[in-house]
């Protein structure tokens, strides 16, 4: 497929028009349901399969071995960015999210999803986990496309902040209080077992049509806390508490991703399903351990706060055990999903992603380069302007601008050891003025900058009101 039929670059900044519909898949018994899982917190250096020796993540690195993966795929440095970025096909800036709390985590209105492109393609769409997007109800996810809501508040289980993002009061990583369509209900166990059983529950249900199923979870995402069977064998090969904690959390996720990948087998889903997992930003707890001979963990614009594992499973369409080490992130997977499953973009919508079928389909595949941009934000509010070089960074194929300040040529310096800015001037020059192109772009479509800071939690509103008239009914704990 030639992507220049698909796609027409326009400007430095590397931002797409959707001028068309390339036939791919060609067939539509092939068009596939898809099933996206994305972790929280955990980083490209938290999984065997990568080379941590510690750690143990045999699902996934079984999934990793049957998968195409991404080698050089970058998400934002933080949460609510990623999933802004995930959910628009856009940096998270042309959204309004510009941190995660104190509004500026809500994503415009005006915005428009991945599930609400696949929903009117006719597939069922359902989330499970971690929203983050805004707890206001205009900005929640059933009015941004998702048919299934089963979701927690803000950006973690129990977490509260003075402005709009919050979650149930009280609430705890086990037995958790989840709104599910509009309604808490009491679950019982640990919340990552409960997001999984969920999810497993309602792909059951609608299995027979295409469906896209996101699976978010909160877990490893601070504070540390694991089943305590996951967490001992961690503590007795001498790890801290916290990070036996951290990993065993990433354990657990990756005992339901083993059970996720049986039931698709027995349901007869594997063939005809699109299995794709990533993280949302690098490690928060594990670099000190393992973090691939990379500079930086969460929060941060380097290497490591935003390269992530990206492992796509499509069988009979991908081949298994190749890796691409071509540029790819976030904002590419809206187009890619939208081209797998033939789901119309509406026109004139402007993308900043590519669609990666090209290199799904053919690794060696034409992948011209092109600057891919980051920002911390999370600067003081009324701040934006004065922040511009503060936390950022643009990368190419081969190099990585941080900071307006430091070059570094990536490829064979993924920790970032040596400063080569002063020998390739010309580099510097073209990755500043492509930035500060991107950056009076976006600058305008920080909506949420000033916006006065709410009075009320919805979720501890709505809780308590429920609590109130009616209670809060139990969960149905049934294996699915």
């Amino acid at each position: 497929m030639n992507r220049r039929d698909f796609v027409k670059t326009i400007g430095a900044a590397g931002c797409l028009f959707l001028t068309g519909q390339p036939a791919f898949p060609r067939k539509a018994a092939d068009k596939p349901n898809v099933i996206l899982v994305m972790t929280d917190d955990q980083g490209y250096g938290d999984l065997a399969c990568h080379g941590n020796k510690i750690i143990k993540t045999p699902n996934l690195d079984k999934l990793h071995q049957e998968s195409t993966r991404f080698t050089a795929f970058h998400v934002s440095p933080t949460c609510s960015p990623t999933r802004a970025s995930l959910m628009t096909g856009r940096h998270e800036f042309r959204s309004g999210v510009t941190h995660t709390i104190l509004e500026r985590e809500r994503m415009s209105l005006k915005a428009v999803t991945i599930a609400q492109v696949l929903s009117k393609a006719g597939y069922k769409t359902g989330i499970f986990g971690k929203w983050h997007l805004g707890d206001e109800d205009p900005y929640q996810p059933q009015n941004r496309g998702f048919g299934e809501v089963f979701i927690h508040g803000a950006g973690g289980i129990g977490q509260a902040y003075n402005c709009s993002c919050g979650d149930a009061p009280g609430n705890k990583y086990f037995d958790p209080a989840v709104k599910h369509n509009g309604t808490f209900v009491k679950t019982k166990g640990f919340c990552t077992d409960v997001f999984f059983t969920q999810a497993l529950r309602w792909i059951k249900a609608v299995k027979n049509q295409p469906f896209f199923a996101y699976i978010v979870t909160n877990a490893p995402h601070a504070p540390y806390i694991s089943p305590e069977s996951y967490a001992q064998p961690y503590l007795d090969a001498g790890l801290n508490k916290q990070t036996a904690n951290f990993y065993g959390m990433i354990t657990n996720i990756d005992d339901n991703v083993g059970r996720l990948l049986r039931r698709m087998d027995e349901w007869g889903l594997t063939r005809n399903t699109l299995l794709i997992f990533l993280t949302d930003n690098g490690t928060a707890a594990g670099a000190a351990v393992f973090n691939a001979g990379m500079k930086g963990s969460k929060g941060t614009p380097h290497e490591g706060g935003t390269r992530v594992p990206a492992f796509f499973r499509w069988p009979g369409h991908f081949k298994p055990g190749v890796d691409i080490d071509r540029l790819a992130a976030h904002i590419d997977l809206f187009p890619t999903l939208a081209e797998l499953c033939r789901a119309p973009i509406p026109k004139g919508l402007q993308l900043d992603g590519r669609s990666l079928a090209p290199l799904l389909s053919n690794p060696k595949a034409d992948w011209p380069d092109r600057y891919l941009f980051t920002h911390v934000g999370r600067w003081e509010r009324g701040k934006s302007k004065e922040s511009k070089y503060s936390g950022c960074a643009v990368r190419s194929q081969r190099f990585l601008l941080v900071n307006n300040a430091e070059l570094y040529d990536v490829a064979g310096d993924p920790g970032e050891k040596e400063n080569v800015m002063d020998k390739r001037p010309e580099v510097v020059a073209g990755m500043r003025k492509a930035y500060d192109k991107w950056w009076e772009e976006v600058l305008p479509a920080m909506v949420n900058e000033d916006v006065p800071y709410a009075r009320e939690r919805p979720f501890e509103v709505l809780y308590n009101k429920q609590l109130a008239e009616r209670g809060i009914p139990a969960w149905p704990t049934d294996e699915p």
